[in-house]
């Protein structure tokens, strides 16, 4: 089942009070992304937050689940949703935790074959 649009928008709207917030879809479900960070999934209309000490301090002992099969277990957020509040500190907690991603490297130019 593929995430709607309805629930990307929800936690958009639960995310309002951050900065550079915003969804991206892949593959019928949606990365969450804060400071060109990939934060957390939204598969199946769950959100899952990419697993991070600073998200286990936060969180105390979070629900773990794989967000597709194959994947690694990450922290599925059940009520802590609708906490308009906390949602925005585990995400900004989960940004600052990881890594700026590298610069992405430009593509290179097709050119035409010669006839």
């Amino acid at each position: 089942m593929a995430t709607g649009a309805g629930f990307a928008d929800y936690v958009l709207e639960r995310l309002a009070r951050l900065e550079l917030v915003g969804v991206r879809k892949m593959f019928g479900e949606y990365a969450l992304y804060c400071d060109g960070k990939v934060v957390g999934l939204l598969c199946d209309n769950q959100l899952f937050v990419k697993p991070t000490e600073a998200g286990r301090a936060l969180l105390g002992e979070p629900l773990e689940a794989a967000p597709f099969p194959g994947a690694r277990p990450w922290f599925l957020l059940g009520d802590d949703l609708d906490d308009e509040r906390f949602l925005t500190e585990l995400v900004r907690r989960t940004a600052d935790a990881l890594p700026v991603p590298p610069p992405k490297k430009p593509r290179a130019r097709r050119t035409k074959k010669p006839r």
